[in-house]
């Protein structure tokens, strides 16, 4: 068990108290039932909790959310505000590459369909899903179709063939938020970018082939592509690969 002081403050809320650092501004909570709590103590990610919660000008709490592991600095799925006059900013407190998405993809496969044939369908999607440190994605794109990528986001890659208009619907700010500006990004940034749209990269990005197991709200399972138990799904995990790890050198070094 963890050497960190958890006192409980409901069915799903843990907090830290500031006895346990001195140096500690504010408490930490941690969003968490019984069971994830045990994952949380056995990844020590309480412990970033609590370093957070010594920042110079956070306010509230240092919060950690349910899905809550081990970060660079901040834990992943930590959650800290600062005073806008006098409070500390970390622009890689869990990492740089964190505007990361998860995508739910869902199939008309069903269980049966894929049992017995999980080996070739790993393969498959390996051997079209590139990943790993510096793997570079199945196309290439020219110094223009690269500013197309930052401006215009998901609707140009929906006109390329890689997606459905109406997957727009379903995508935060319809996958594209106004007043990107290509010429602040630097060339080297765009060089790392430009060969990488389209692979996973490495950390804990996925691609995941699941099994729905059970629908709790029929209406919400609905609007997300999800009709029976035994559905096959994709859940998809990545993020801006060295685009945004080389974007983020010169403003890290200010």
């Amino acid at each position: 068990m963890s050497k960190i002081p958890l006192e409980r403050v409901d069915t799903n809320r843990w907090r830290i108290p500031q006895r346990y650092n001195p140096e500690m501004r504010v408490p930490g909570i941690v969003y968490a039932d019984d069971e994830l709590l045990e994952m949380i103590i056995g990844d020590n990610a309480l412990q970033q909790v609590a370093n957070v919660a010594t920042l110079p000008g956070i306010v509230g709490h240092s919060l950690g959310m349910p899905d809550i592991h081990w970060g660079y600095g901040f834990p992943v799925g930590g959650v800290a505000a600062t005073h806008a006059e006098d409070g500390v900013v970390s622009p890689g407190g869990i990492g740089f590459d964190i505007n990361c998405g998860v995508r739910l993809i869902s199939t008309e496969l069903v269980h049966a369909q894929v049992r017995g044939k999980v080996d070739k369908l790993a393969d498959e999607l390996f051997n079209n899903l590139p990943s790993g440190v510096g793997g570079a994605g199945m196309r290439q794109l020219s110094q223009t179709e690269m500013r197309e990528v930052m401006v215009r986001g998901a609707d140009w890659a929906i006109e390329e063939g890689y997606g459905l208009p109406g997957d727009l619907e379903t995508t935060e700010e319809r996958g594209c938020l106004a007043g990107a500006n290509p010429d602040a990004v630097s060339s080297n940034a765009v060089q790392r970018g430009k060969k990488q749209l389209g692979s996973l990269g490495s950390g804990n990005h996925f691609c995941e082939v699941q099994i729905i197991d059970h629908i709790y709200d029929a209406e919400a399972a609905s609007a997300l592509g999800i009709g029976q138990p035994g559905q096959v799904v994709i859940t998809i995990h990545c993020g801006s690969r060295g685009f945004n790890e080389q974007y983020r050198i010169p403003v890290n070094d200010i």
